[in-house]
């Protein structure tokens, strides 16, 4: 990976127009007459057609991604499934509980590091992102298990926001899909002596820009109904969980209309919500990696990273464990979806009640080992 800077902190519609040209009488001293019918450019009809069946495509796909990202659109589309194509995906990613023993078999004499995807994983998906609750229980199991093992979280989410539902200062944060990095301000000092808090930001200059698209959007989307934008410091989100499905066609070209002025941003999908970011190469699957180099573990065989998500900016990480050969990534999903993750989970309860509450319950000889070798 490539080298960073690290600074270390403290804890602290496609229309076509004609424009009439002007028809004159012959005789200044008789009326304009009305024309029967207008004539314009053959080729030039034909070119702004065209544009305009380009617009409609591009539009149409992006509402058809829209929609597949909606539970309620994927819930149809799998009671069309068949049984044996179901079983035939739980087969190629079954569930981690019942590969718990593998898993941690496969971890043995490595040290453990959990990264862990926020909304959708640690918080069910709900229809007003500010009420994203993480749950006592939740929080309990994700506190004992980061007494254990370096915890992340890592979201598309701003760290503030993502703090203040969790309220645990022992956990690594990587807000803005990993653009946003900062360390435990408490818990596993062995690991970050010299780091109480480890702080980067590789889209540091785009934050400007960032504020002003957020506001163009704020004015463009007031007039939708149920559409929410969110300034995750580093990135945007345009939530339409609330938004009349006959109104998403239209408010995603409101959202393009703003995107398409600033060439140095990307506009992407995610569940339920569109997703503006700076034109970097960074993601998800970057901050993994630049937190476990972070860990001293860049070039280690000692490791073993488990990832926990359930959206496609999640996809990065996955990715990356399968390019290492090493750890797993966990996909938390109740419907088929092509993914680099190993295993399965089905929602944020057997996520937490289940999975995590079992790692964090046991104490493996890999924990051990790894414990024995650092003291």
């Amino acid at each position: 990976m490539v080298s960073q800077n690290v600074v270390v902190s403290d804890a602290n519609t496609g229309i076509i127009t004609i424009s009439n040209s002007s028809v004159f009488a012959p005789s200044a001293q008789k009326p304009p007459t009305v024309p029967s019918h207008i004539s314009i450019s053959k080729k030039k009809l034909l070119k702004n057609l065209e544009l305009s069946g380009a617009q409609s495509q591009r539009l149409n796909s992006w509402v058809d991604s829209m929609r597949a990202s909606s539970p309620t659109h994927l819930k149809s589309l799998s009671s069309l499934s068949s049984e044996e194509e179901l079983n035939s995906w739980l087969k190629r990613h079954p569930s981690a509980l019942d590969m718990f023993e593998r898993i941690i078999e496969a971890s043995r004499g490595k040290q453990i590091v959990m990264f862990l995807d926020y909304d959708g994983t640690l918080s069910p998906i709900v229809a007003d992102p500010d009420r994203a609750f993480i749950t006592s229980k939740m929080r309990r199991t994700v506190k004992k298990l980061a007494k254990s093992f370096p915890t992340s979280i890592v979201t598309g989410r701003c760290i503030d926001k993502v703090y203040s539902f969790v309220k645990l200062a022992e956990l690594y944060y990587a807000g803005s899909h990993g653009m946003d990095i900062k360390g435990p301000t408490k818990g596993f000092s062995r690991y970050n002596k010299d780091k109480p808090s480890v702080l980067y930001q590789p889209a540091g200059d785009f934050l400007p820009m960032i504020d002003e698209v957020f506001k163009q959007l704020v004015e463009k989307t007031k007039s939708t109904p149920g559409a929410k934008v969110e300034n995750n410091k580093f990135c945007l989100s345009v939530h339409f969980r609330c938004v009349d499905e006959k109104k998403w066609s239209d408010l995603a070209l409101k959202v393009r209309s703003v995107v398409k002025n600033y060439p140095t941003l990307k506009l992407s999908q995610g569940r339920k919500v569109l997703e503006i970011g700076p034109m970097i190469k960074w993601d998800k699957g970057k901050a993994l990696e630049f937190l476990l180099e972070s860990l001293g573990f860049e070039n280690s065989n000692d490791v073993f990273p488990i990832y926990i998500g359930d959206d496609r900016t999640d996809e990065d990480a996955f990715k990356l464990l399968q390019e290492r050969g090493q750890g797993f990534g966990i996909l938390v999903s109740k419907f088929p979806k092509d993914t680099n993750a190993s295993y399965s989970l089905q929602d944020p309860p057997e996520a937490s009640d289940g999975f995590l509450a079992t790692v964090g319950g046991v104490e493996t000889n890999s924990t051990m080992i790894m414990k024995g070798a650092m003291e």
